[in-house]
């Protein structure tokens, strides 16, 4: 296990499973886990590079880990009945690919959608094969307002802790790839000196 800090960020090398039940309840858990298409036949990606995505991990612990939670990938796994779901419709994707990527909520709320499309994140993209544009995960966060401190166990390239430091939050992410840790940590770093130069000028 390893451990930095970056300002409010805490991000660990580890896996969640052993991280959780050292840390407290947080106000929000904001992820988007493997979801286990590798081990049921999806094509996309090296498959040298989809180890991680063999099984859908359990997520019997989300509940415990915070106060309110948005699971994307929700529709793979055996999460209560949600009305408060959130839509990610992307216009240029691949014709062998979804057409929309869902996110469970845990939030009594209506369905909300946002259109955005892959091509448009190009320039952010670091390699992770499944690495969410910023935009969205800005978008998703706006639904949790009072939510100060967001914990990410699948922290993947970093994109909830980016969009966490753009938002004022705190955030701890957990990563078990150090490949992907350090794309994270670069990203979160980059983040903090480009609010810091923002507030100070």
């Amino acid at each position: 296990m390893r451990v930095e800090r970056i300002g409010d960020a805490t991000l660990y090398l580890a896996d969640c499973r052993e991280v959780l039940p050292t840390l407290g309840k947080v106000a929000a858990v904001v992820t988007d886990p493997p979801y286990g298409i590798y081990a049921s036949g999806g094509k996309w990606g090296r498959k040298d590079d989809l180890q991680w995505d063999k099984e859908a991990p359990d997520l019997g612990w989300l509940f415990d880990a915070g106060d309110q939670a948005i699971v994307w990938g929700g529709n793979y796994f055996p999460l209560p009945p949600s009305r408060g779901w959130l839509i990610w419709r992307k216009p240029d994707r691949v014709p062998s690919a979804a057409d929309v990527e869902l996110a469970w909520t845990s939030l009594d709320m209506n369905a909300r959608l946002i259109d955005h499309s892959i091509g448009a994140t190009n320039p952010e993209r670091v390699g992770h094969p499944t690495q969410k544009p910023l935009r969205v995960m800005l978008w998703t966060l706006g639904f949790l307002p009072a939510a100060k401190t967001i914990l990410d166990p699948f922290m993947g390239s970093g994109t909830t802790g980016v969009a966490c430091i753009k938002t004022g939050r705190k955030f701890i992410g957990i990563e078990i790839d150090e490949k992907y840790c350090e794309i994270a940590a670069k990203r979160i770093q980059k983040a903090e000196s480009e609010v810091k130069e923002t507030v100070s000028t």
